[in-house]
């Protein structure tokens, strides 16, 4: 059944319309770059102005039962203050607390929820768009900045920018515990393939696997997580060194942050090369800049042109932008962090080796990626589809793990309705089921556990609605995307046009960057030379 577009409006439909088709027009726009830069920053500015911009007058300060520095109960407010304003630990909202909405027996139990997001029959829907690469390079680079604090999920670990803290740590004592102090590189190793050839990779966290004795070298680079604590000496003596504490959790996780790691040691010896008189720390600041806009163009070119289905192709164009109200410091926002909380996108099973293989077997698994190669496992990682976004399709051993505790999440922060930021992002209003997916039992399930539309609550109204034809993503996921990821990325500190130049990253860095344009790109000069380039995409 077709889905009841009548809610969708004008504007949106338009927009999308004219974006997703006229490909020879938008081939003749992007031919010519003033034209291209001028229909880019009209299209960011769109996107971005849809809602209100930073600063946010609420955060979740707002429902913290206690007064920051005291031990004293505080009533929970919805006013904007000084401290909510300004202190980034507590995390950033778009709209104010509802807890109307929120109160108890307002909602579906949340343990009767879990129907929505277990697989039909068993059955896996897959994606007709995206490679596995795309929900690993997803949980890699949102990881680095979507940071809830376990101990006060209303705070968070975060530096609020996407700085590739994943890779460097979070703070400049991890980031010194990472580095050799050797021509500006990160510590490395060398571990054989099950062929015989070597390849670098970061150094092993633990010295003593069988008692979990961490490397002296690496004592408070971070504290690891209770997976990580569980796991059997053999898995736990092969985890990496690396910048936050879940970099070794997911196979993907680990090949990027191990591709990134090569790329900056690389990008060292071009800087050497060139710039012999450069110290260490120059050669390690400079690479670990140029690095970190590499990743930034990567994800305004190759990324988010793949999870649109727009045939126009955004770019980052930092003189454009500085002059708008929505250029201010960044701050992520817990609407942010449900929107990227895509665990339907990860399949249960995958290929590796050639194999059907559970993919809880590639968790905390280092061993699976040295004996395959870099090389050959991303490329196998593109061969092989992701699974589609949304209801009805998460792996069983994550509903309880991830999904349902995002639903109490939501309602602990007292996140307003579905329809709430619906009408904050530009979209009417729905008032029937049949207009978020045409789906048929999508529908009769919603409406057997929330009786109505308004009631809906935000995560599961997000992933009820439909993936737009030629997109990875549906609708209200790509608006909130869009205003919070260009918004985002475009006001990190090294897009600055004092910044943004030669002098930052030298003529030769400067020549890297912009001769950067893919994930392809980055892997096959990282990897030991072939006959072939290693076929490395998001795309089908």
């Amino acid at each position: 059944m077709a889905r009841d577009t009548s809610r969708d409006g004008f504007s949106n439909t338009a927009l999308t319309y004219t974006l997703s088709n006229f490909k020879p027009i938008w081939d003749f726009i992007q031919s010519n770059q003033a034209l291209k830069r001028k229909v880019n920053k009209f299209l960011v500015n769109s996107l971005i102005y849809r809602i209100p911009t930073r600063p946010y007058p609420y955060s979740m300060m707002t429902l913290d039962p206690y007064i920051p520095g005291t031990d004293k109960p505080k009533k929970t407010d919805t006013y904007t203050s000084w401290d909510s304003l300004q202190d980034r630990t507590y995390t950033g909202r778009h709209l104010p607390p509802d807890p109307e909405f929120n109160q108890e027996g307002n909602l579906p139990n949340i343990e009767s929820l879990a129907v929505l997001f277990r697989k039909r029959d068993g059955k896996t829907k897959y994606s007709e768009k995206s490679t596995l690469l795309f929900p690993y390079w997803v949980q890699w680079f949102t990881d680095s900045f979507l940071r809830i604090d376990h101990h006060n999920k209303l705070k968070n670990t975060s530096n609020h920018e996407i700085d590739l803290c994943n890779v460097y740590g979070l703070t400049r004592k991890q980031t010194n515990l990472l580095r050799s102090f050797q021509g500006g590189k990160l510590k490395t190793q060398k571990l054989k393939r099950k062929d015989g050839v070597e390849e670098d990779y970061p150094l092993f966290y633990y010295a003593d696997s069988e008692q979990g004795i961490v490397d002296p070298q690496f004592e408070g680079l971070y504290t690891p997580i209770n997976d990580e604590k569980r796991l059997p000496p053999e898995r736990k003596a092969k985890l990496f060194a690396m910048g936050v504490e879940r970099a070794n959790v997911q196979l993907g996780y680990v090949m990027l942050n191990t591709l990134c790691l090569r790329e900056h040691n690389r990008i060292c010896d071009v800087l050497a090369e060139n710039y012999p008189n450069w110290d260490d720390e120059r050669l390690f600041q400079t690479a670990r800049n140029i690095l970190m806009v590499i990743i930034l163009n990567i994800i305004m070119e190759e990324y988010i042109y793949h999870i649109t289905p727009y045939y126009f192709n955004f770019f980052a164009d930092p003189e454009s932008f500085t002059k708008e109200s929505w250029y201010r410091t960044n701050w992520m926002s817990i609407e942010f962090d449900f929107v990227y909380r895509w665990h339907s996108a990860i399949p249960e099973k995958f290929i590796y080796d050639g194999k059907e293989t559970p993919m809880y077997a590639s968790l905390w698994n280092n061993q699976m990626l040295i004996d395959k190669g870099l090389g050959a496992l991303m490329e196998e990682t593109c061969s092989q589809p992701a699974t589609q976004i949304g209801l009805f399709n998460t792996p069983e051993f994550l509903i309880e793990l991830t999904e349902l505790p995002t639903i109490s999440l939501g309602r602990k922060t007292q996140l307003a309705s579905y329809n709430d930021y619906r009408e904050m992002c530009g979209f009417p209003r729905v008032t029937d089921f049949n207009q978020i997916t045409g789906d048929d039992y999508t529908q009769q399930k919603l409406k057997e556990l929330y009786g109505h539309v308004d009631k809906l609550e935000f995560f599961v109204g997000l992933y009820a609605e439909d993936v737009r034809e030629n997109s990875a993503i549906p609708a209200l996921v790509a608006r909130l995307i869009g205003i919070d990821a260009f918004s985002q990325a475009l006001t990190n500190p090294l897009l600055s046009p004092n910044i943004f130049n030669k002098e930052t990253f030298s003529p030769v860095g400067w020549e890297i960057i912009h001769n950067t344009k893919t994930v392809s790109d980055l892997i096959n000069r990282n990897v030991p030379h072939q006959d072939s380039p290693y076929k490395v995409t998001f795309d089908l």
